[in-house]
This record gives structure tokens, sequence and C-alpha cells, in this order.
């Protein structure tokens, strides 16, 4: 073996996925499996969750499909449950359900909030309670990666809501990252930039676009296959083994400049 396979191996490992039914967490789920991990593909979509756990098992993997609503803890239990069921035990957790709006300020409703906060936020917390219990109560460590966002801070125009719901995402991880150390539990985050995908694509209107290809040095968008090095690196011990609290930017130089 290598020392860039043994390194970035994850053989041995079973990693829960909540939201691996989309673009760039499928993609996510798709580099762990390949990089030896065994993969619970969590969804609310269970449609999407069974197609991508197909597309890893037909790529030589092994995957389950978990339909769940993240935004439930009985739903989460009952995932973590089909999870050791299913591989008997969870050493990752990668964090990456989302959804997204560009209602103007004034017009945003009490429901369209919680809504965005409960699936970006609260999904989170939750699910950092129950499969980093297990993680916890298993002893054996383990590496939790949630999934930021460029509009964390400075705020990003049009997406309000989603911003605060990225914001807090931060805190969670640095404040779990402290919390957990102790357990071997390590928590990071990766914050991509603009990677077109089904939340945002509505919002990116053509001039939208120019802004934001303007305020990125690489001067393109993202593509999803560009996040997998960034969370292969993460839950991988023996290279990121005194790697917590960080947020990796995965963003094209975005967050580097000003003007």
């Amino acid at each position: 073996m290598t020392l860039t396979n043994h390194l970035f191996s994850l053989e041995g490992k079973v990693a829960a996925i909540v939201g691996a039914g989309g673009v760039l967490a499928g993609e996510m789920a798709q580099g762990f499996a390949s990089a030896g991990a065994r993969i619970a593909v969590i969804d609310l979509n269970a449609a999407q969750a069974e197609a991508r756990a197909a597309a890893i098992r037909d790529a030589g993997g092994q995957a389950t499909a978990i339909a769940a609503d993240a935004t439930r803890k009985s739903d989460l239990r009952r995932a973590l449950a089909e999870t050791l069921a299913a591989f008997g035990g969870v050493d990752i957790l990668l964090n990456a359900a989302g959804i997204n709006s560009g209602t103007p300020f004034f017009e945003i409703t009490e429901e369209e909030w919680h809504r965005i906060l409960d699936v970006d936020l609260k999904s989170v917390f939750l699910a950092c309670q129950v499969f980093g219990k297990q993680m916890v109560d298993a002893g054996g460590g383990g590496s939790i990666i949630n999934i930021s966002s460029a509009s964390s801070g400075p705020p990003l125009s049009k997406v309000f809501t989603y911003g605060v719901a990225k914001a807090g995402i931060n805190q969670i991880t640095q404040f779990l990252a402290r919390e957990l150390a102790p357990h071997k539990v390590r928590v990071n985050a990766i914050l991509p930039g603009f990677f077109p995908a089904e939340q945002n694509r509505r919002l990116l209107t053509a001039e939208r676009v120019a802004s934001i290809i303007g305020h990125t040095p690489m001067g393109r968008f993202g593509e999803a296959s560009e996040l997998v090095g960034a969370a292969v690196y993460l839950a991988s011990e023996k290279a990121s083994g005194f790697v917590t609290g960080s947020i990796l930017r995965v963003d094209g130089g975005f967050l580097a400049m000003t003007i």
C-alpha cells in the first residue's frame, strides 16, 4: 500500500451520510465508498437514497439506503439502528441535509424561517446527538463532518435564513470539537463555495452568476467531485487525526478576497 493510499484509506469504517440522496453529499458518499468505507445513505427521499446506494453497490462498494426525516430525532434514532444492524457500528457522520430560499427579508414567513432552520441546522444538532453519542459510547472515536457554506459569514445577499443556519453549523462544529475531543471524536466542517445543486439553482440568475464568478479568483463554479478530497481527508484518522474544530474552505478563493 502506498503512503497516499494508507493515509486516505477508510477500509473497515462505516459512514452515515445524511442528505446523501443529493448531488453533493451523494458524490462524497461515493468517494467514501471508493476509499473503502461502508455507507449508510440517509435521505428524506427514499427513491434517491436507494438510487445512490445502488450506484455505490454497482461500483463494488457496500451501501444501504435509509429513508429518514433528519428533522425528527425518532427518525435519526431509527436510522442509527438500521446502520448498526447493517454494518455493526458507525465511525463517520457527514451532515449535509439542506434547503434554501431567496425570499426577500420582509416577506419571510415564520413557517419558512422554521423550515429552513429545521432542515439546515436542527438536523445537524440532532444527528450529532444521536450518532455522536453512539461514537462516544462505543469508545472507538470517530469523525463528524458538517457542511457549512460561504454564506455562513460574512453573509451573502438573498439567502438570509440559510446564512443564519450555516453560521449556526460553524458554532456547533467548534463547540462539539471541544466537547467530544476527550472521546477521540473529531468534529470539523467543510465550507463549500458555489457548487450548483438543486437547492440553489433557482437563485443563480445571470446577474448573480456574474457577481459570484467575478468574486471567485479561480473564475468558475466548483464541481461536486472537488469536495470529495476534503471529505475523505477529514474522515480519515490517519490523514487528519490531529484536526478538529476546523472549517475547511473549498471555495475557489471566494473568501480570500474583498475587492
